[in-house]
């Protein structure tokens, strides 16, 4: 399926992407902490995190992000340009639960034929990533 860029003038304030439900695995939160050279061990070692006070191993930020803009980008397409991203992180993703993206346009930008797209991933415990993402437009 070819993933199409929405044009500037198609979208308005207000529109929602669809919304993504991602499964959180051992091997999505370790491999993410590897990919990313993040060796704390609360991102791979079940007992060293439960040391630190886990329940269980939990998702770095890079791992967040990388979820983030691929949430983002497959709503933007191919032609769209990323300029900022912003997320501030809420409740751990542990193994075994899943988080959901939602995100919807709050802002226009004419001058730039740019979107701010707000969005929020939330699992069982409550929001866990919300931030602003914003995007050109061809």
């Amino acid at each position: 399926m070819d993933i199409q860029t929405p044009s500037f003038e198609s979208v308005k304030t207000g529109d929602e992407l669809k919304s993504v439900t991602v499964p959180i695995t051992v091997p999505l939160i370790a491999g993410g902490a590897i990919a990313t050279r993040d060796y704390f061990p609360g991102h791979h070692d079940l007992e060293a995190a439960r040391q630190l006070g886990s329940a269980h191993i939990f998702m770095n930020i890079l791992t967040t992000n990388g979820l983030v803009q691929n949430f983002v980008e497959s709503w933007a397409g191919p032609q769209a340009r990323l300029m900022d991203l912003k997320i501030r992180l809420g409740a751990p993703n542990y193994p075994g639960d899943s988080m959901k993206l939602t995100g919807s346009i709050t802002e226009k930008n004419d001058a730039t034929r740019s979107v701010q797209i707000t969005l929020k991933g939330t699992n069982s415990m409550g929001a866990h990533v919300s931030g602003t993402v914003q995007v050109a437009l061809p």
